[in-house]
């Protein structure tokens, strides 16, 4: 390896290191107390994403699941009103999750 690709690999992984210390500290800017809710917040995320993803009756490809201070909005589209409602029961099951906002619209 020549000092050019040396060079290079050191200024891609300091890029890296910047961008992970970096971007947590920017989700406590979108209205939250601490880097503790952010992450409580992408727990509950990825906890409500993984069960649908489990569930073969939800099209978790569909269906947006976003999180701020425990409330859950889900978007996306639904094949009918048994989906939509199967994810919203998911999301309330999940620990944390204060309030389900559902906003999946049915597929006509």
């Amino acid at each position: 390896m020549n000092a050019r690709s040396t060079l290079a690999a050191a200024a891609a992984i300091a890029i890296s290191a910047a961008a992970l210390i970096t971007l947590p500290g920017c989700a406590v800017v979108r209205g939250q107390e601490s880097v503790g809710a952010y992450v409580d917040d992408a727990t509950i995320t990825t906890q409500v994403k993984a069960r649908m993803v489990d569930n073969k009756s939800v099209d978790a490809g569909a269906i947006k699941v976003e999180t701020l201070k425990g409330t859950v909005m889900l978007s996306g589209f639904a094949k009918n009103a048994t989906e939509r409602s199967t994810a919203e029961k998911i999301a309330r099951d999940v620990n944390g999750v204060k309030e389900v906002k559902n906003e999946i619209a049915i597929r006509p």
